[in-house]
């Protein structure tokens, strides 16, 4: 590829990633949308999330590097929906499912 092919994909990417942004707020600034669309607009971050999480949960060969590190995940979660539904805290969640991992990991390399 050509550095003058790099740019101009560069450019179109960013103003296409730019438009997708901005284009929504001004078009909406001072609107009033209907109830149903703010309610359907609630769980977007939600989906995001879920979509992250489960990228990460199913692997097309979890058992590969063994049961243990195919476990973990799946463990991990547990502690990640409960916080999930007592604070409704996207925040939290991902702070509780990072700390639950990472102290799995570590308890799993002392046992192992």
């Amino acid at each position: 590829m050509l550095w003058a092919d790099f740019w101009i994909i560069l450019a179109l990417t960013a103003l296409c990633t730019f438009l997708s942004r901005v284009l929504p707020v001004a078009l909406f600034a001072n609107r009033e949308l209907p109830v149903s669309v703010m309610r359907s607009l609630e769980y977007i971050p939600v989906a995001a999330f879920a979509a992250l999480v489960a990228n990460d949960l199913i692997t097309p060969d979890p058992f590969s590097a063994g049961l243990i590190p195919a476990v973990l995940p799946f463990i991990a979660l547990i502690p990640v929906i409960v916080v999930a539904l007592k604070t409704k805290s996207l925040a939290l969640c991902i702070v509780v499912g990072v700390a639950a991992f990472a102290l799995l990991q570590w308890v799993a390399t002392l046992t192992i």
